[in-house]
């Protein structure tokens, strides 16, 4: 396609976005538009209001996952997606994965546990603010393994990103009131930070939530200032005391501590999780 018919296709496109501002076809509208551009084999958008879950606004689950991911998602595992760490951080653009994601992302748990069975082989995805505080994610994949978001695909969708969030402004401005569970998120957020503090030195604490997002032994080292080594030996003594064998036992035991929160206002999830018969 030459630059002319891509921008004719993108403007035919976006005529037919426009009405959906506000309409319940919005996203899809948004998706197509952006197929426009780019060869889209699968894509997601994820609302996060300034309170609450986030909300599952569109997505196309291929049928050899089914819903059952996206529901584990919206339970817990967003905490450690790596969009949502960005977006929550205040960091706002088009990114592929490969930009946000740590170094050891393919190793960790969440990965193993969930997103490989999105079928992803390559992601690119919008991270757009919201004027009431919340931001919503765009996430678009490729799923063939030869796929991959070419430099001129990337450069097509960071080029009309201005035109992205507008829309995405006007069209969940006021999202807030569509939250569900108050200031959950945040409770939720704060769990993962205090997750086995109760039984752990403050540098095994900052070690096992940075083995849980995924970063790498030597990420942590080069983040935290200590050697590999010293890593190892803090990781070890944590894996220890939290009674796991493995990155996947650890994984496990902070969603069952999480899950099993109920009432969750503050502290280590694991205090009252450990006193359950």
């Amino acid at each position: 396609m030459t630059q002319t018919d891509i921008l004719a296709a993108f403007s035919d496109g976006l005529a037919g976005t426009l009405p959906t501002v506000g309409e319940s076809g919005f996203s899809a509208a948004l998706v197509a538009l952006l197929r426009r551009l780019v060869p889209i084999d699968d894509a997601t958008v994820v609302l996060y209001p300034a309170q609450g879950l986030p909300l599952i606004e569109y997505s196309e689950v291929p049928e050899t996952t089914g819903a059952s991911t996206l529901d584990r998602f919206i339970q817990g595992m967003f905490l450690l997606d790596p969009y949502y760490t960005a977006g929550h951080g205040g960091r706002f653009a088009l990114f592929r994965l490969s930009e946000l994601a740590p170094t050891g992302f393919r190793e960790s748990e969440y990965y193993r546990s969930w997103y490989r069975y999105c079928g992803y082989r390559d992601e690119c995805g919008y991270l757009v603010a919201l004027a009431d505080g919340g931001f919503v994610n765009i996430a678009l994949g490729r799923t063939d393994a030869r796929g991959r978001f070419s430099k001129a695909h990337r450069d097509r969708l960071a080029a009309v990103y201005g035109t992205v969030a507008a829309l995405a402004r006007s069209h969940w401005a006021g999202n807030a009131s569509r939250a569900a569970g108050g200031d959950l998120r945040e409770r939720l957020n704060l769990a993962l930070a205090e997750f086995g503090s109760s039984l752990l030195t403050e540098r095994e604490s900052q070690v096992i939530n940075r083995v849980l997002h995924g970063h790498s032994t030597k990420t942590i080292a080069d983040r935290l200032g200590i050697s590999v080594e010293t890593v190892k030996l803090h990781r070890k003594h944590a894996y220890a005391k939290l009674e796991v064998n493995s990155q996947a036992e650890l994984f496990y035991l902070f969603l069952d501590s999480l899950i099993s929160a109920n009432d969750y206002a503050g502290g280590d999830t694991l205090v009252d999780y450990l006193r359950k018969p």
